[in-house]
């Protein structure tokens, strides 16, 4: 989306394989504007060396988009889920969502223009059963983004500024969603009166308007895509 707009790209992911691969196809599409750096959202240290290092490389930090996250236990009850899974899903989605808005924020400021994006999920609106752990995390997401986009909704005073939003799809055909059960993709499509799961291409079309210079007088939104679930 963003690099072929030959917009400067870094990708971070904990995984150092799939970032290969992801550079790798970026290549074959003729992209060479995208780089990668191994960071681990849920290490501060990590964070905020390698926004540091994006930084300093780019000469500017200008959009951050964290959808890094995990569905962890689903299609099961509470009574029968381990804390340590629902401390897992908390820590990846929603410290990792801190963090990185904490440490890009604190780099924006230096140039008072910004855009951070946090992925958080319907599922944080209205809550999925069986998915407890995912549904509190993405609740927290969203808490976060609104009160982050207060915090620094005066630097938007010249309309330029810091703004921070969320954006809460509903089931995105993503190899994060291919892992879940069954039964439970089921169970989420259904409730989408439009009756389909939502593409990468529509999501995008939103991301791009949210980090652009455009979505100036908009901050601490959580931004819906849906199909038509959430109508508020």
């Amino acid at each position: 989306m963003l690099a072929r707009k030959r917009v400067r790209v870094f990708i971070f992911d904990v995984i150092e394989a799939k970032l290969e691969a992801t550079i790798a196809d970026f290549g074959r599409r003729g992209l060479t504007n995208v780089k990668s750096r191994r960071v681990d959202v849920t290490d501060e240290n990590a964070v905020r060396e390698g926004l540091e290092y994006v930084d300093s490389t780019l000469g500017r930090l200008d959009i951050v988009i964290n959808c890094a996250g995990i569905v962890g236990p689903n299609g099961i009850k509470l009574t029968e889920e381990e804390t340590k899974d629902f401390d897992r899903v908390m820590e990846v989605n929603c410290t990792g969502s801190f963090l990185i808005a904490k440490h890009s924020v604190r780099l924006m400021q230096k140039r008072k223009y910004g855009r951070v994006l946090l992925f958080a999920s319907i599922a944080g609106k209205e809550g999925n059963p069986g998915m407890a752990a995912y549904s509190t995390s993405k609740a927290a997401a969203i808490g976060l983004a609104k009160a982050i986009g207060k915090e620094f909704a005066e630097t938007g005073i010249t309309e330029t500024g810091i703004t921070v939003n969320a954006v809460a799809p509903a089931v995105i055909r993503t190899a994060m969603v291919e892992g879940m059960k069954p039964e439970q993709v089921k169970y989420m499509t259904d409730k989408i009166p439009m009756k389909r799961c939502g593409t990468i291409e529509e999501i995008c079309s939103l991301v791009r308007f949210i980090v652009s210079p455009l979505a100036s007088f908009n901050t601490g939104v959580c931004f819906d895509l849906t199909g038509g679930r959430a109508t508020c």
